[in-house]
């Protein structure tokens, strides 16, 4: 194998790299993306940012429990680790060990059958570099892996003889020597390499062990699976095996325990590992938890599904017209208060933490925002407009994406921060990068069940632990995301009866397919109808879902009484008057229900619209401060007498106009309260329409998710990267003849030899290597091949940018021929 010129193994992380073909180095990139901000200029700037201690710990993140294991393992060894040494510490001593249990010859055959796929793993993510023969961990990871008195390590191992040693004195070390049977030393290093051979040798081990006290041993079997940290009342007193009195006294004597500060001792490594039979993990987990389907019925799951999909529809629906007229106000901190979140469940007939979901659904789907006005409010955007006229299908398809995609958890809502304030509703705060990895992993593992098969928590839980292990704190979030995922999703549904619905997974592929998932709920969903059932009871029955149109008008026209399989609607003066504020007549109204109506619309209700339709506008108020009239003065008359009327201020000016000292809404608000049904008129005097459905905010964006880190890059974008990557490298490490380049490393030539070679290469079709100074004074150099020059400057495509550029001749400091063209 040649590399960077030259032959045999890699000697540095960068020249493996450049060993590796472009597919490999694009695997690496998509692997660990951070690598990619901003692109190297060169394989050896990648090496070295990929040995940054904040990219090493970002990798080791993503890892799988049985890699991580893999790399912790490799961490215990010298630099340039045989794979057969990796391989027994992962699976014991081969045929059994005098010392320790044995790994399960089932559990064992399985690690020996993984470790290939991830040390493969580890390489593929410049974690690990070199030939089987000579395997190196990247020195950051190992610095983060290995056991040490301040860093505990996830094998339970401690540090070495060598590290638990650092601290004691030549005298001490050959006084342990003497007490393990060996011979003295010259020297304290020959020392340790003594003792720790003799921990390493499996049967001077046990012969060691055969003469210890009562209890010695259960003192190591207490640390050899760690901690390896004990507690002692005085572990600095150097005790000589003939007055040896306890059997920590004994352990202490022969260095099978070291002292580790005056009332701690430790179990050195090599110890443990005799003690463990080898083995640096109690319990290697090769293969990933099994998930024990639960049978579910298909048919049934996607009923079940569609039926809440309907319905959350429909509450996304019913929250928009609950906050059409304006929403709750904008906290100062941002979010809502508990009053309005009750406030709003109340209107929904929901529990708190349902509002709470529904609203951050909607918000996530970009369909309520703030209004940015100076008393900042709440409103649907004129993006629920279009979503609202979108088939049901259409409008599930928009939720279960906006959900699958946030990073807002409203499960979080109510909870505390921690500085102690309450987190709202809507509210800063409760973005968790982890909440869509939860959501996709555990969707994804019941994709993988038997079609219409659910998976219990504890199974989904268990198997996310083992595709990524997570430190404490964040491994409690992703057990409260996965409560909140399963439950979200069912009550969305996404899912039924726990299992993964149908229309569901078009919206799982790596490109998610809308259009599919919308036509596969379709023919689940009950189709919109188009008419009502009137009754003598001043109300109407809707059967099933309503089409929009008709669905709005009767919306203004009368109040939602009741839901559930059928929608009853009440009508009421209220409702009527509502219905004529908004433009229509009686006879408009009439004959809306006529049409749309299974039945004969009602006497009862004929007169209530009717006589609504007599009074409406009878009265009209203007502005003034203002002002009230009508032309019939005997109810104007009556209102003056009326008591109730007594805090507006009104007085009569003419026989048909009153005036009041109240702003006009004021004033409507009051009449109407009192039982009249009067009238806003403009300045001109005509009567003002008003809907109830007109306040929205200004054209919003849905919130953007907060990424775990920069994002996955496509496929071109990978592409582009190698290219350049490879280009810069390309002319980092261009052979050109030393006698060119001065101890700068730039090559300087005279100005006409420069523009001569420049010409000649133009001909020839050789590439050259220039140095070039640039606007701002900075000196770079770069590999080129000349196409054309004239005027002052040379066109040449650069292998360095990988791209075709001008060059000013005067600023090329000199050129070089390559010993070999790089192309």
């Amino acid at each position: 194998m040649t590399t960077g010129g030259h032959s045999g193994a890699p000697r540095t992380l960068a020249e493996d790299l450049r060993a590796r073909d472009d597919d490999a180095l694009a695997v690496l990139l998509r692997a660990r993306p951070d690598l990619l901000a901003p692109v190297p200029t060169d394989l050896t700037q990648l090496a070295t940012r990929a040995a940054t201690r904040t990219s090493v710990l970002r990798a080791l993140d993503h890892l799988d429990a049985f890699t991580q294991q893999t790399a912790e393992a490799l961490a215990l060894t010298a630099d340039g680790c045989a794979y057969d040494t990796l391989r027994e510490l992962m699976t014991g001593r081969p045929g059994g060990a005098p010392v320790g249990e044995p790994l399960d010859p089932e559990v064992a055959d399985a690690v020996a059958e993984a470790l290939p796929r991830a040390v493969a793993a580890l390489r593929e993510r410049g974690l690990v570099w070199g030939e089987d023969d000579r395997l190196r961990l990247v020195r950051t990871a190992r610095d983060v892996l290995a056991p040490s008195a301040a860093t505990p390590s996830a094998t339970g191992l401690g540090p070495s003889v060598a590290e638990a040693t650092a601290g004691m004195s030549p005298a001490r070390l050959q006084e342990v020597l003497a007490d393990a049977g060996l011979a003295a030393t010259h020297d304290p290093q020959s020392a340790i390499a003594a003792l720790a051979g003799l921990f390493a040798d499996p049967e001077r081990f046990v012969a060691l062990l055969d003469g210890a006290p009562e209890g010695a041993r259960a003192v190591l079997d207490r640390l050899a699976w760690g901690p390896p940290y004990g507690e002692v009342r005085d572990a600095t007193a150097a005790v000589r095996a003939a007055g040896a009195a306890t059997p920590v006294q004994w352990l202490l004597a022969r260095g099978l325990l070291l002292p580790a500060g005056q009332h701690n001792v430790v179990l050195p490594r090599e110890a443990a590992l005799a003690l463990r039979a080898g083995r640096a993990h109690r319990t290697p987990q090769p293969l990933p938890p099994r998930l024990e389907p639960v049978p579910r019925t298909a048919k049934t799951v996607n009923a079940t599904a569609a039926g809440q999909a309907f319905t959350a529809v429909r509450t996304v629906t019913d929250l928009l017209k609950e906050w059409q007229t304006g929403g709750p106000a904008v906290l100062r901190a941002g979010g809502i208060s508990v009053r309005d979140l009750r406030r709003t469940a109340s209107a929904l007939d929901l529990t708190e933490p349902q509002t709470a979901f529904w609203l951050e659904l909607a918000y996530a789907a970009g369909l309520v925002a703030t209004d940015g006005e100076l008393d900042e409010a709440y409103a649907p955007t004129p993006a629920a407009d279009e979503w609202l006229l979108l088939p049901a299908e259409r409008q599930w398809a928009v939720l279960a994406a906006a959900w699958l995609a946030a990073t807002r958890t409203p499960g979080l809502v109510g909870t505390r921060d921690p500085k102690g304030r309450a987190l709202a509703a809507l509210g800063p705060d409760l973005d968790r990068s982890l909440a869509p990895q939860v959501r996709r992993g555990a969707l994804r593992l019941l994709a993988a069940l038997p079609v219409g098969s659910a998976a219990s928590r504890p199974d989904l839980l268990a198997r996310l632990r083992w595709e990524r292990p997570l430190r404490a704190g964040a491994d409690a979030l992703r057990e409260d995301l996965l409560g909140w995922t399963l439950h979200d999703a069912e009550a969305l549904g996404v899912t039924g009866r726990g299992a993964l619905a149908a229309h569901t997974r078009p919206l799982l592929e790596a490109d998610p397919d809308a259009d599919r998932a919308a036509a596969l709920l379709a023919p689940l969903l009950p189709e919109p109808l188009d008419h009502v059932l009137l009754q003598a009871d001043l109300t109407a029955v809707a059967p099933g879902p309503l089409i929009a149109s008709l669905a709005e008008t009767l919306g203004v026209l009368a109040d939602i009484e009741s839901k559930g399989g059928a929608t009853v609607y009440r009508f009421t003066p209220e409702s009527v008057r509502r219905a004529l504020d908004a433009g229509r007549t009686a006879a408009e109204l009439q004959a809306f229900l006529t049409e749309h109506s299974r039945t004969p619309v009602p006497q009862p209700l004929s007169y209530l619209i009717d006589d609504v339709a007599r009074r409406h506008g009878t009265l009209r108020v203007g502005a003034a401060a203002a002002y009230l009239r009508c032309d019939d003065d005997a109810l104007l008359a009556e209102l003056l007498a009326d008591r109730r009327a007594s805090g507006l201020g009104l007085r009569r000016l003419a026989p048909t106009v009153l005036a009041a000292q109240t702003d006009p809404s004021t004033l409507l608000e009051r009449l109407r309260a009192m039982g009249l049904a009067p009238a806003a008129e403009s300045a001109e005097g005509d009567v003002l329409i008003t809907r109830p459905d007109a306040r929205r905010t200004p054209p919003r964006t849905a919130p953007v998710p907060v990424p775990d880190g920069p994002p996955v890059p496509d496929a071109a974008l990978l592409g582009l990267a190698v290219k350049a990557i490879r280009a810069g490298d390309r002319a980092a490490t261009a052979v050109h003849r030393p006698a060119t380049a001065p101890p700068s490393g730039l090559p300087r030539t005279p100005a006409a030899d420069t523009l001569a070679t420049v010409q000649s290469a133009v001909l020839t079709g050789e590439s050259l290597w220039i140095g070039y100074v640039n606007a701002e004074g900075n000196a770079t150099q770069r590999v080129i091949a000349p196409v054309r020059v004239e005027g002052g400057y040379v066109t040449a495509y650069d292998h360095t940018a990988d791209e075709v550029r001008t060059f000013a001749i005067h600023r090329i400091t000199g050129v070089a021929e390559l010993a070999e063209d790089p192309s």
